[in-house]
């Protein structure tokens, strides 16, 4: 299973960006899918998680800004960043379960100047 990500930049604060996740190869069932950040100097941190019943989980500093959504049939994974802070500056990236798996994306750079 490879996963590619895209859509990171530099954005000021207040702005929008959206990261998109797709995830290909031999995949029969994706249990979930989902973003983690790394700032530097920090440890990795989960974002957002996307279940396979539907059950979206968030990190309570994204709550009422970032929204998770899934393309069941693109096996993608999106992430729409609103009203970003200096402090979400960080390394994003894509994950997804399949199979027992915990399948990693390359990481795309999210930076958020003031």
């Amino acid at each position: 299973v490879q996963l590619q990500a895209s859509g990171g930049g530099l954005v000021q604060a207040g702005g929008s960006l959206r990261l998109s996740c797709a995830a290909s190869g031999t995949i029969f069932s994706i249990s979930g899918m989902g973003w983690y950040r790394q700032a530097p100097g920090k440890q990795r941190e989960l974002v957002a998680v996307s279940a396979s019943g539907g059950l979206r989980t968030y990190a309570d500093s994204v709550k009422g800004r970032f929204t998770i959504s899934k393309d069941n049939a693109k096996n993608t994974v999106y992430l729409q960043m609103n009203s970003l802070k200096v402090e979400d500056t960080a390394v994003y990236y894509c994950y997804a379960y399949v199979g027992g798996i915990n399948y990693w994306g390359q990481g795309t750079q999210v930076t958020v100047s003031s």
